[in-house]
């Protein structure tokens, strides 16, 4: 860790600004290497068995820089990874300073620039299940939009992989679109049209978009009859 790595991590963490705890990991805010840097460390859970939750935990963090590392491969724009312990399940990330969330975009924008945000979402949502990442967590929050000093077009970031995996599954693929809409038509009412919009990017983008949209729309079902039923 440079000048970091001579101090043990714990005493790095508590210097560290404490920025959230969720259920599974807290995240910290840094400078690490002289960089604006995000730290997640996921934590012991107490009611698990010690073996099952190390082996649990350490999976979790495998899949999480595996799914950032394969996005970044193919050109999606995710933070980068500075630095992984997986003695103490800890991340160090890229900050995306400058940026704000997809979620505020959407309810402060006009239409045609939230079109334009669906139609990019749509397309980077496509090349990341192309190349078998599920993201697990798809939310307008967890979509960051930074604006490039060269031209001013924004860049769409992808944040957040603590839940995803690989998998070349149509029905993981729908799944995760199914999370999206869920999250996206339950924050961000009366958008059911900007939401088709985006599907429309994402099946014209995708290479199997047939086979995710059927299960997508099989997954609707399924919830629809889950919800009739009570």
């Amino acid at each position: 860790m440079a000048t970091e790595s001579s101090m043990a991590l714990p005493e790095f963490l508590g210097k560290a600004e404490l920025l959230k705890q969720g259920a599974e990991a807290r995240v910290y805010r840094a400078q690490f290497l002289g960089k604006p840097t995000i730290v997640k460390e996921r934590f012991q859970k107490r009611y698990r068995h010690p073996v099952l939750d190390e082996k649990l935990t350490h999976r979790r963090t495998v899949q999480e820089v595996r799914s950032i590392l394969r996005c970044r491969r193919a050109g999606i724009s995710a933070p980068v990874v500075y630095f992984v312990d997986y003695t103490s399940h800890c991340i160090f990330l890229e900050e995306i300073t400058g940026s704000s969330t997809v979620r505020d975009h959407i309810t402060s924008c006009p239409e045609p620039e939230l079109e334009r945000i669906a139609e990019r979402v749509g397309q980077i949502l496509a090349k990341m299940h192309d190349e078998d990442v599920i993201h697990g967590d798809l939310t307008t929050s967890n979509m960051l939009l930074r604006r490039s000093p060269e031209d001013g077009e924004s860049d769409l970031v992808l944040i957040d992989f603590g839940l995803s995996y690989i998998s070349a599954l149509p029905e993981d693929k729908g799944v995760d679109l199914y999370v999206l809409e869920k999250a996206f038509l339950s924050t961000h009412p009366n958008t059911e049209a900007l939401f088709e919009r985006l599907l429309k990017s994402y099946t014209a983008s995708s290479k199997m978009s047939s086979a995710v949209i059927k299960k997508l729309d099989e997954v609707r079902l399924r919830g629809r009859k889950r919800s009739m039923v009570g």
